[in-house]
């Protein structure tokens, strides 16, 4: 019989690629995987070769949002069919790791990203400090726990003295044919530059609205949704950039490499706002690098480390729109080197997938099948 593996985020599943492909790599595996999120008002719907389980809730941000979370999940799990639970970020594992106790269940823990030194907490220090007691508490206890890259690792390690493994969030070597998306008439006439991924604060993304009206021969496409969206689409229509700025949307992941063919330049532009930034290694930048996208990107250690590896752009130290758009001009009227970037990030391609980085899911389930 195979061994059931519940997975557990707070987000509503459509567009969490990493988890989907944990879920694929787990039934490749032989194991049977169930993911568990919740189901927002605008949710996409989803159809997987695997279990899914959205909650509805009351609450939907906010400290009540998570507390009434962990109550759903916390008794979902202790009465679930499940042999492993599998926490993603520090938001799932208080009631992961609390079912996963009672049940005598084996705990593994993904952890996305430096949680407690997210933008969002660093100048909150009493919530902070809640989730630092959280982590604190659970950490040391843990036996399996992986994350998204070296950095992230070691503090973790040397903060807790548990053992830490990478996995990175890397796209898959075999990817289907894109869905087509859409873009609105015209909008591709002119050349496109791509921000894919969370929007919220510390993006560069109210830089580049910003840079847009000195690069008057570009136009922006935004895929994604988040906190500060709102305040973004005010921000287009105060410039009057309307016509040139384009907000995708939450996407599904099938549809995303749709758009992203459709730019000749990527952005990676996370600004130092707190450690989780400052070692951030976001799974943007290798769909950018599958494409044969150049990027330009900031100067963060993770970054920089491969995108100069690979050499498949530019990397930024400065997000003031006159310097961006200076860079990006220097970068995109230079047919050479745009070429030069392409074929280096195609080359390099297959040395970042997922099916290189899977292997060390195997490590994170040693149970007798």
């Amino acid at each position: 019989m195979k061994k059931r593996v519940i997975l557990a985020v707070t987000n509503d599943l459509s567009g969490d690629q990493r988890i989907h492909k944990v879920a694929m790599s787990l039934i490749k595996f032989g194991y049977q995987p169930v993911l568990v999120g919740r189901r927002l008002p605008d949710s996409l719907p989803v159809s997987r070769p695997y279990g899914c389980r959205r909650f509805r809730l009351l609450f939907s941000k906010g400290p009540l949002f998570y507390i009434a979370y962990n109550i759903r999940l916390l008794l979902y799990l202790l009465f679930a069919k499940a042999d492993i639970f599998l926490a993603n970020d520090l938001d799932t594992l208080p009631a992961v790791f609390v079912a996963g106790l009672i049940r005598r269940k084996k705990i593994v823990y993904d952890s996305h990203e430096y949680f407690t030194e997210v933008p969002e907490l660093v100048n909150r220090g009493r919530v902070k400090r809640i989730w630092e007691f959280i982590e604190a508490f659970i950490f040391p206890r843990l036996t399996f726990v992986y994350s998204v890259n070296s950095s992230i690792a070691n503090i973790y390690e040397l903060k807790y003295g548990t053992a830490v493994r990478v996995i990175r969030n890397v796209p898959s070597a075999k990817r289907p044919e894109p869905v087509s998306g859409s873009l609105p008439a015209g909008f591709g006439d002119c050349p496109v530059i791509i921000y894919q991924g969370a929007v919220n604060v510390g993006r560069g993304l109210e830089e580049m609205i910003h840079a847009l009206p000195l690069m008057p021969d570009y136009h922006l496409l935004i895929v994604g949704d988040g906190d500060i969206k709102v305040q973004l689409e005010d921000l287009v229509r105060r410039l009057d950039l309307g016509n040139r700025v384009f907000f995708a949307g939450k996407v599904p992941f099938d549809q995303l490499s749709w758009f992203t063919r459709q730019a000749v330049l990527g952005m990676s532009l996370e600004q130092d706002l707190g450690l989780n930034y400052h070692y951030a290694l976001p799974n943007k930048l290798f769909d950018y690098l599958q494409a044969g996208i150049p990027v330009i990107a900031s100067d963060l250690p993770e970054i920089r480390q491969v995108v100069e590896k690979v050499g498949f752009g530019v990397i930024v130290d400065r997000f003031d729109p006159e310097y961006l758009s200076q860079t990006i001009k220097s970068m995109l009227y230079n047919p050479e080197l745009l070429q030069i970037w392409r074929e280096c990030a195609l080359a390099a391609a297959p040395d970042y997938t997922w099916e290189a980085e899977e292997k060390e899911l195997l490590n994170f389930f040693p149970i007798e099948k």
